[in-house]
């Protein structure tokens, strides 16, 4: 008699490849600055019964069609849906200052702007990422960057780089290099953060120029941040 076997065959599922379609569907393909002072809404476990405003840097059309709001955070430019700690920020959603309305989702006069934008600029994809858009930074944000020699420098952000493979970079200014004024986010003296600096932080211009004058509490919570990323 013939016997065969009860069990269904398994189905092996590599889960590097799907890590990586997944990163594929929340690949930003274009980006619109935010101009009307939008803000993110996010509220923290230590007072649960406030929430804090960030203003909205620019808004992201995700490869799967999704838009979502963008704001500099920790050491990059983040997808505000994304922040759920409860101890640096969990997101609750967007607010417009001037209408004092709150909203679950980006507003749609932006998604209208980025899928006609990315329609008209659509690009081939090579191999190797390259820039497919530049953004001007609209709201002062600087970066503490971790030098070679093991100290820190706070640098002004002036502008971004949104490139094919999804990833966005913090231009900062190379200071040995002559730059033309003012520097602008195409400028030859301009490099991506990350690509020489291993650590760095992300900050809006009034927390930076709190660390700039040395103001003590501002100091303490930078390295009790520092001590809980690393």
């Amino acid at each position: 008699m013939n016997t065969m076997s009860t069990h269904h065959r398994m189905k092996v599922i590599d889960l590097d490849t799907v890590r990586q379609q997944r990163r594929k569907r929340h690949r930003i393909v274009r980006l619109a600055p935010e101009l009307d002072g939008l803000e993110m809404l996010y509220r923290l476990a230590s007072d649960t019964q406030s929430l804090y405003g960030m203003p909205v840097l620019a808004w992201g059309l995700q490869e799967d069609g999704h838009v979502v709001g963008l704001v500099p955070w920790l050491d990059c430019l983040t997808p505000c849906h994304t922040l759920e700690d409860p101890d640096q920020g969990c997101f609750v959603g967007y607010r417009d200052p001037e209408s004092d309305m709150i909203m679950d989702s980006p507003p749609l006069h932006k998604v209208v702007e980025l899928e006609h934008a990315a329609a008209y600029f659509e690009y081939e994809h090579d191999d190797e990422p390259c820039v497919l858009q530049h953004l001007p930074d609209t709201q002062g944000t600087h970066a503490l960057c971790h030098a070679h020699d093991d100290s820190w420098q706070l640098k002004l952000v002036h502008g971004w780089h949104l490139y094919s493979d999804g990833n966005i970079e913090a231009l900062l200014q190379d200071e040995d290099q002559v730059c033309q004024e003012p520097i602008l986010p195409g400028d030859d003296c301009l490099y991506a953060g990350h690509s020489r600096h291993e650590s760095l932080y992300l900050f809006q211009r009034q927390i930076a120029n709190r660390i700039r004058s040395q103001d003590p509490a501002t100091l303490e919570a930078l390295s009790v941040m520092m001590v809980i990323e690393n």
